[in-house]
């Protein structure tokens, strides 16, 4: 493992859940006799999954802060079900319904917040009763299916980008452009993050495993564009949405004072405090975060079922929760990467998609991943001890 670490840097535990999804998706190709990579497979298996990932980046601040929040699931539910209401009963523009949404996602955040941040509650009990508030009121608010929806809000969860650059053989040359821009950008950010590493004095990966490591994931992308680009309908429109987000949250953790706040209070809350860091607003901050997330899950959620129902929602904080373990955020706090939980959302997509086209039972499902989630804490606590030891 030293000799890992002293090859790869900080980074030894990302290779290895990048290649856990690598191993994954090739053990489903095969048992799928090819089913799990075609292209409107792909396609579907970000629009579907696409709720994991916008919650879980929210989560990610939430475990790293040392808190959890057991409501997203009720939360996605009670704001589906009210802005579909908003355009569906009350003819709402679909753009004000989408904004109005978000704004009570911020409100559920700040009830939450104050709880937990100005009250003294554990997270653990306000968002337990939150769960139970927002699923009541979802219950409530949606007592029969609310549809039809706007086709133009529907698109969000189904549609993808129009295809006004034409198409080269069977190849959509937007989806081709849009991975192009991605791998570029994903290089020059690898590189001003090593620049930065190197002049502050800290440890960065070797040279070579820099440069393997950005040919991988430019290839890596190459892969799902071309993919995507033959899909039916080319980039999904709420893949957009989800690589805009992990963006701007991935630039508030990393590089905002707020970001180190949120590590400096999950690692050691006492020292926080002593050296001037505000919990009780970090810890609010935080959570009307994740409500404007949850609202923006919600979103995804009722667009993509083109109705708002009081039943979704169901399990969803838990794979959320699942996606950032699975992703390498420590249990324990003050450790975690959304970028880590957009590989934990992917595996936990690649399963449910990989033993649904298996046609295996429900039940079974549950099962499976639920012993993935517990292999993955498992091998991120035995590593920490490893590494305490050695």
């Amino acid at each position: 493992m030293n000799v890992l670490r002293e090859a790869f840097g900080r980074n030894v535990r990302q290779y290895g859940i990048v290649l856990a999804l690598l191993l994954i998706v090739a053990l489903f190709w095969v048992l799928t006799d090819g089913r799990l990579l075609r292209p409107d497979n792909v396609a579907a298996l970000f629009q579907q999954n696409a709720y994991v990932m916008i919650l879980a980046i929210g989560m990610v601040a939430v475990i790293v802060a040392g808190h959890i929040d057991l409501s997203v699931g009720s939360v996605v539910a009670f704001i589906g079900g009210l802005v579909a209401i908003m355009m569906h009963n009350w003819g709402w523009p679909v753009g004000v319904a989408i904004v109005a949404g978000i704004a009570i996602g911020a409100l559920v955040g700040v009830w939450q917040g104050f709880w937990i941040a100005y009250v003294g509650i554990p997270a653990f009990i306000v968002t337990l009763a939150g769960m139970l508030i927002f699923r009541g009121l979802a219950i409530v608010l949606v007592g029969q299916t609310v549809a039809p929806l706007p086709n133009a809000f529907n698109q969000i969860g189904n549609g993808s980008l129009p295809n006004f650059l034409g198409f080269m053989g069977q190849v959509d040359v937007v989806t081709i452009v849009i991975g192009a821009i991605a791998i570029v950008g994903l290089f020059v950010s690898s590189v001003r993050t090593r620049r930065n590493l190197v002049a502050h004095g800290l440890s960065v990966e070797a040279t070579g495993v820099f440069i393997g490591r950005a040919v991988v994931m430019a290839l890596l992308i190459g892969v799902v564009t071309y993919w995507l680009s033959l899909s039916r309908g080319g980039t999904p429109i709420i893949l957009l949405v989800v690589g805009a987000l992990v963006l701007g949250f991935s630039f508030l953790m990393n590089r905002t004072v707020f970001g180190r706040h949120i590590y400096a209070v999950g690692g050691n809350r006492n020292a926080a405090v002593l050296s001037g860091v505000n919990s009780r607003r970090t810890d609010f901050m935080i959570f009307v975060n994740i409500g404007m997330l949850a609202a923006v899950a919600a979103i995804a959620t009722t667009a993509r079922a083109g109705a708002g129902v009081a039943a979704a929602g169901q399990n969803f904080e838990l794979d959320a929760i699942a996606a950032c373990f699975i992703g390498g955020t420590a249990v324990s706090g003050g450790v975690g990467r959304i970028s880590g939980a957009m590989v934990g959302a992917l595996i936990m997509g690649v399963l449910n998609m990989g033993l649904s086209i298996l046609a295996v039972d429900a039940a079974w499902q549950q099962a499976i991943k639920g012993l993935v989630l517990l292999l993955a804490v498992a091998l991120d606590i035995v590593s920490k001890r490893r590494g305490a030891l050695s």
